[in-house]
């Protein structure tokens, strides 16, 4: 029997298991029939004893050692493969039974593998990275991952001590997947894929797709399993599109979730995704805010980069916990009425090693052309957008967190960069398209393709672009030539508001352009109005440290701000600390200053956007009619000595029309007359100076019937007091009809009045009752 062992061994394919250079171990390894029995191989270095355990351990047989690098067979007399586990001895004295990873036939099919290669296979995350499963019986985890121009990969984690030669993956066909069935592996272990390159250079790579990673700054892929979490959010997402179409309000809460609150204990740096949902929630609720978006939560080594520099894109950052105690928070929110949306960085990827930067030894997913994929001001890697496998990756990402994690929302970071090859880039460190242009062809069809897919799947859920260009249809439809986004940030009108705002009121006459310039572009895409953490930061100053003047003036210009903002058509977000005036820049290394909310100014600001928001939602002038040109029209736009502005927000209904006047300048304009659409009656609804939000209590507490004289060129006007620095919004009512006839005019009796005689026949009725007299 053991020459006829000997004579069956393929010593070429031995050798490349030795010197790990076999890229199909399942040609060699596990179970194989013969015509004399069934050949078992194994490779196991530093065992120095095998054996194979045949129907439950009743029958075994000793493996003979043919290679002393630990290459072990047996040759089994029987015409079928058996049920049959490896029990191995090593030289350390420790002995394990196993069943044998190379047993199990491909889970991965052609079919797939096909799709993948072609960018269509939207599920792909399913079948790579590392899934928890159970094959004939048998639990383990299917290890998958893309490696095309490898010479080997293999699974490496501690059960195998590391040692790239112990669990080598067998490429699927032509696919450059790998693929491996690990037998007894659970979730929770610790791994990496273990590559050799062509030319002979070794190194470990994280899993892509990993569900779950290390806490930086290790790096290691954990195995994870996404089903085991109960979800109860159904009344939610059956809502949903009702609750994120575009005539609906949305006010966002951009936050950052590892500095929102740091633990006050000191002993760690982040609170778990658990602890932090009930606190966000009650806040989100309190100050009246629709929706809250998530700075990457997506796996990343430097904090420094906020997130946006992502290794691990199917991975929620295990500093706040784990991927059940992320969806945990994704429930909770949903539970309390809450959206959820996730900041997605498809634009560029960082160059740490353990990450996809020359994943298999070549550029995989990034270009070989530094000009065309290496970022200049972020120090980054651009993603080769015309490889299928790399826009297949992303497509699928997007995807998975809308299926995996329930988001409400996905928004796309840095979009102008894809748009553009020569972004951020000189002259000679870019490559034109075939046509000669800057247009980054390949990054708008992936993000046509993205997004066709995307609505299709997930009509109900939002897609956001921050494109800060005048590229044409951000929001556009794909059959129309457009990229298919619900939604743009409005980069240009943040961009000339705030330079207007911070602006010495004796000087914003000369820039009034920058507050009525937006409403030229207003409608040519679907906006969100976006005051975010990139304006807060890196000597920026913070909102209120933005406003100029003395520190009372500094929160009225603040309030004038935010109104102005909510009054503006589109829909909206702030980020975090800045609906209660942090003066100190956003840093993401420290909570927020709440212990600012001790004073009264802080607190009043923190009530004033409380009450902003609540009249926000309840008055569907403020965002019915958002992107429909119906929905505004100016009044005064020309008053900029003044610093004044008044308009009306509309909806079909002549009865929800708002008025809307502001005033930038610190001046109390007494009995100002203002132009109203309509005739009627004005009452004052909101006003940002009254007392209780900090301000000097210029109101208008009485009701104000316009009068029948031209002003800002309407027929008909009102006389109001203007807040200095503030903002007062109007609701419309229609003014009674007068008596047109003796019906119309019964008295509340319901009597009519008695018809009036004319002077005629008064005197007559004079002259005929004093002849009676006599």
């Amino acid at each position: 029997m053991e020459e006829k062992l000997y004579n069956l061994m393929d010593w070429a394919a031995i050798e490349a298991l030795v010197y790990s250079e076999e890229d199909n171990p399942h040609s060699i390894l596990g179970p194989h029939i013969t015509e004399d029995g069934v050949l078992i191989q194994t490779f196991l270095p530093t065992a120095v004893k095998a054996s194979v355990k045949v129907s439950g351990g009743k029958k075994e047989y000793p493996m003979i050692m043919e290679d002393e690098e630990g290459f072990f067979a047996v040759l089994i007399p029987r015409k079928t493969i058996p049920e049959y586990t490896i029990c191995a001895e090593f030289d350390n004295g420790a002995v394990e039974e196993f069943a044998d990873p190379y047993a199990f036939a491909p889970q991965i099919t052609e079919k797939d593998t096909k799709k993948f290669n072609a960018g269509i296979c939207y599920d792909i995350y399913e079948k790579l990275g590392a899934h928890p499963m159970v094959i004939d019986g048998v639990t383990g985890v299917l290890f998958a991952v893309w490696a095309p121009n490898a010479v080997r990969v293999s699974v490496v984690c501690d059960s195998v001590l590391w040692d790239g030669r112990r669990l080598p993956m067998r490429r699927l066909w032509d696919s450059g997947i790998f693929e491996l069935f690990v037998p007894g592996m659970k979730a929770g272990t610790v791994y990496k894929y273990e590559i050799k390159a062509k030319g002979g250079l070794t190194f470990l790579k994280s899993d892509p797709y990993g569900n779950a990673a290390e806490v930086r700054p290790d790096n290691a892929s954990i195995v994870a399993d996404l089903t085991k979490f109960t979800w109860t959010d159904d009344a939610y997402r059956k809502e949903r599109k009702a609750m994120q179409n575009k005539k609906a309000p949305i006010s966002i809460y951009e936050m950052h979730i590892g500095s929102w609150k740091k633990p006050e204990d000191g002993e760690r740096e982040f609170y778990n995704y658990r602890e932090i949902a009930p606190m966000l929630a009650e806040y989100i609720k309190e100050l009246g805010y629709t929706h809250v978006e998530l700075m990457p939560v997506m796996e990343h080594p430097f904090d420094a980069s906020w997130g946006y520099q992502v290794t691990g894109y199917y991975a929620p950052t295990s500093r706040c916990g784990s991927p059940e105690d992320f969806m945990y928070f994704m429930n909770y929110m949903h539970e309390q009425g809450i959206g959820v949306i996730l900041d997605w960085v498809p634009a560029h990827f960082p160059r740490d090693t353990f990450g996809m930067c020359a994943f298999d030894g070549t550029c995989l997913y990034e270009h070989l052309d530094p000009r065309q994929g290496w970022h200049p001001d972020w120090g980054t890697l651009i993603y080769n957008y015309g490889r299928p496998e790399v826009k297949n990756f992303l497509i699928a990402n997007a995807l998975f967190w809308a299926e995996k994690y329930h988001a409400d929302g996905i928004r796309m970071d840095a979009v102008a960069s894809m748009l553009y090859l020569d972004y951020g880039k000189k002259d000679g460190e870019w490559v034109a398209n075939m046509y000669g242009g800057h247009e980054n062809l390949e990054a708008i069809e992936f993000l046509k393709h993205l997004n066709s897919v995307f609505k299709k799947k997930y009509p109900d859920v939002l897609l956001i672009a921050e494109e800060s260009t005048a590229w044409p249809k951000i929001t556009g439809d794909v059959e129309d030539d457009g990229l298919g986004f619900d939604y743009k940030w409005n980069m240009g009108w943040m961009n000339d508001f705030i330079d207007y705002m911070s602006k010495d009121p004796l000087f914003r006459g000369g820039a009034h352009g920058e507050l009525t310039f937006s409403m030229v572009y207003a409608y040519s895409e679907d906006f969100i109005l976006t005051l975010s953490h990139d304006e807060v930061v890196h000597g920026k100053a913070s909102m209120i440290g933005k406003m100029p003047g003395e520190r009372a003036q500094q929160f009225a210009n603040l309030r004038a701000a935010y109104g102005y903002m909510m009054c503006h058509p589109g829909k909206k977000l702030l980020f975090m600390g800045q609906d209660f005036a942090q003066y100190s820049e956003w840093s993401e290394a420290k909570s927020l200053e709440w212990n600012l909310l001790q004073y009264d100014e802080h607190r009043q600001m923190k009530e004033y956007m409380t009450a902003l928001n609540k009249f926000y939602r309840e008055h569907p002038a403020m965002y019915q009619l958002d992107h429909n040109p119906d929905g505004f029209t100016w009044i005064n736009a020309i008053s900029g000595n003044e610093n004044m502005l008044v308009f009306t927000r509309n909806t079909k209904k002549r009865e929800e029309t708002l008025l809307v006047v502001c005033n930038f300048s610190p001046l109390v304009y007494e009995n100002r007359k203002i132009g109203v659409p309509y005739a009627g009656k004005y009452k004052e609804i909101f006003n940002s100076d009254r007392e209780e939000f900090g301000g000097s209590g210029a109101v208008n507490p009485r009701l104000k019937q316009s009068k029948k004289e031209e002003c800002d060129d309407r027929p008909n006007s009102i006389t109001i007091k203007v807040p200095p620095m503030g903002i007062s919004i109007f609701s419309y009512t229609k003014s009674a009809p007068k008596a047109k006839d003796n019906k119309a005019a019964k008295s509340e009796t319901g009597k009519a009045p008695a018809k009036k005689k004319n002077l005629k026949e008064d005197l007559e009725g004079k002259y005929v009752k004093a002849r009676s007299a006599r």
